[in-house]
């Protein structure tokens, strides 16, 4: 039996994850709260709640639930103005269009809301209508908590156990360790291959073209 295959998408399947960084600068800022890049870019891929809790660690500034709504919304408003610079990955649209002609259930599980994840799924060419997309905005909790991967896997109509999650990040690593699916990392979202593998990735390939040259070695037959 073929695997299934439940993709993260910042950093996954499209080049956002600097442009998703310095928005968040520019929110955070705009509350006129300091933080580096690096540290920011550390957290993309998390769910907004444990962004917000470690940000309250990093800077001890107080993160009422006012001012979490207007940091997601600053967000929000700043990536959208940087969207149009976001690219599919090398090999991207190719993996997913043979995973398609194959047969091989696929799906996408992001922890962005609609509003930003939306625009970007058109210039992947999904199809919304058969495609299962699972976004933040549809689960209680998102990574590093299994739920994204869950309901994915849920709506593919396969069990978890036999999914492959596919992810850029180590908190897409640790969401499927917890939903006991495989990881698959990818390097493309800046993490380091020893990273992604501490945090539960069975395999680490450069972007969605490696992955795809190599699709064989994860149960995905052709």
């Amino acid at each position: 039996m073929n695997t299934s295959f439940l993709f993260d998408l910042d950093g996954t399947l499209v080049d956002s994850v600097y442009q998703h960084v310095l928005a968040w600068r520019e929110a955070l800022e705009t509350e006129g709260i300091d933080l580096s890049v690096w540290r920011i870019h550390r957290k993309i891929g998390m769910s907004g709640g444990l962004f917000t809790n470690m940000l309250l660690r990093e800077t001890q500034v107080e993160i009422d639930p006012a001012r979490v709504e207007r940091l997601q919304r600053l967000h929000a408003e700043a990536y959208k103005r940087n969207r149009d610079d976001v690219r599919p990955l090398p090999g991207a649209t190719a993996l997913l269009n043979t995973l398609t002609n194959a047969e091989i259930p696929w799906a996408i599980a992001t922890s962005g809301r609609i509003e930003t994840a939306g625009p970007i799924l058109d210039k992947l060419g999904v199809d919304l209508s058969r495609v299962p997309v699972v976004t933040r905005d549809q689960v209680k909790f998102a990574k590093p908590e299994p739920d994204l991967f869950l309901v994915a896997a849920e709506r593919l109509g396969v069990r978890i156990e036999t999914a492959s999650v596919v992810g850029d990040s180590v908190w897409d690593m640790l969401a499927a360790t917890r939903a006991r699916a495989l990881g698959i990392g990818l390097l493309s979202g800046g993490y380091g291959l020893e990273e992604l593998e501490r945090a539960g990735a069975y395999r680490v390939y450069e972007d969605p073209a490696d992955l795809l040259k190599h699709l064989d070695e994860v149960g995905g037959r052709r």
